[in-house]
């Protein structure tokens, strides 16, 4: 499975920085994954907030070509860290694009970019910062992983035995006799 997140700008935050750097790299355990900082406009009055916009979706479509779009708006879909689960396994099964999680700036994203995405997220309806907001994006990235690696089935070999174990749960493993 490949994984891509991209916002605009750099975070800026010493301790968001420390947890976005921890996260990234629990994430790369588990899948291809890449954190993409593209450009943020800088020195643009608030009041010309469409150049903004304009600005920021230029950076972030550069890097989205065939990939599964997932953006973040207060306005999209809520849903629960076991359908987010549930989400990523079935695209990492059946698309061989990135899925590409998208965090807006300070104002967001652009219409013009949410009228071409897959799926609109919504994290939550509570107002957070965009820079908290990475982070949580993150956790529900890595929880999701973690999720689906410890429920996914594998097929174990045991040496010797004759047997085949299929693991549901490190817990609780059910064999059966081979043939």
């Amino acid at each position: 499975m490949k994984l891509e997140v991209l916002w605009p700008g750099k975070t800026r935050g010493a301790e968001i920085k420390s947890l976005q750097l921890a996260y990234t790299e629990k994430i790369k355990r588990l899948a291809k994954f890449r954190l993409i900082e593209t450009k943020e406009a800088r020195g643009i009055d608030e009041m010309n907030h469409r150049k903004i916009l304009e600005i920021e979706t230029e950076g972030l479509e550069k890097h989205l070509d065939r990939d599964y779009i997932i953006c973040l708006s207060n306005e999209g879909k809520e849903i629960d860290s076991g359908q987010m689960a549930e989400m990523l396994k079935k695209k990492a099964l059946n698309y061989p694009y990135p899925v590409s999680f998208v965090a807006g700036g300070f104002l967001g994203l652009s219409s013009k970019l949410l009228n071409r995405v897959d799926f609109v997220l919504s994290l939550s309806k509570m107002t957070f910062s965009h820079e908290l907001i990475r982070i949580i994006l993150l956790e529900q990235i890595y929880r999701s992983l973690m999720t689906w690696i410890i429920h996914k089935p594998r097929l174990l070999q045991m040496r010797g035995t004759g047997c085949e174990a299929v693991v549901l749960h490190r817990e609780y493993p059910v064999t059966k006799q081979m043939p």
